[in-house]
C-alpha cells in the first residue's frame, strides 16, 4: 500500500467518525428540545397570545365618525407633593453661609469670637444688626450681601444665625 492510499483511508475514517458524532449530537438535541420545549410549541395558545402581545400596535387611528368613547382610557394625574421645608438652626446657617466671610474676616466681616469687633456693632442695636444681615449693608470696613449671599434663607434663619454669632462672640 502506498502512503497516499494510507493517508486517504485515515482521512476517510476521520471524516466518517465526525459525521457519525455530528448526527448523534443532532438526534440528541432534537430529542431534548421535544422534551424541554413541548409546552412552548407554536400551536400552544400561550405562545400565540405572547406573540400577539409583542406585535400589538402601540396606538390606534380613529377616523371621523368613529366611536372612541369606550376605547379612551382616562388616567388620573398624581397630586403634586408639598415640598418639605426644613428650618435650619443658627449654627447650621452659620456653617453653611456665614463661615465663608465671618470665619476669616473677609471683606471686613467681624470674626466669630472677636469680642471687640462685635461690641462696636452691638452698640447700634440687635435690630440694626439683623436688618443689615437680612437686607445687606455697605460700610467703611466692607460689604455685607443680603442674607450673606444665600437668598434662599428665611429671615428667621438669618436672625438665628446673627443671634448665634453674637452669643459666641460675647
Amino acid at each position: 500500500m502506498s502512503q497516499d492510499q494510507k493517508f486517504f483511508d485515515l482521512y476517510s475514517l476521520v471524516i466518517g467518525v465526525l459525521v457519525v458524532v455530528s448526527v448523534g449530537i443532532f438526534v440528541l438535541a432534537m430529542n431534548m428540545s421535544e422534551n424541554t420545549q413541548g409546552v412552548y410549541t407554536r400551536e400552544a395558545p400561550e405562545y400565540q397570545q405572547a406573540i400577539q402581545e409583542r406585535i400589538a400596535p402601540v396606538g390606534k387611528v380613529y377616523m371621523p365618525g368613529d366611536d372612541v368613547s369606550a376605547a379612551v382610557t382616562v388616567i388620573a394625574a398624581a397630586d403634586e407633593p408639598e415640598p418639605v421645608a426644613e428650618v435650619q438652626s443658627g449654627p447650621q446657617v452659620y456653617n453653611s453661609a456665614c463661615l465663608a466671610c465671618h470665619g476669616g474676616g473677609i471683606g471686613g466681616a467681624p470674626v466669630l469670637g472677636d469680642t471687640a469687633a462685635w461690641t462696636a456693632r452691638l452698640e447700634q442695636g440687635m435690630e440694626t444688626l439683623v436688618d443689615h444681615a437680612i437686607n445687606g449693608f455697605t460700610g467703611d470696613a466692607g460689604y455685607m450681601p443680603p442674607k450673606g449671599g444665600r437668598v434662599d434663607l428665611s429671615d428667621e434663619e438669618v436672625t438665628a444665625a446673627v443671634e448665634y454669632m453674637v452669643a459666641e462672640s460675647q
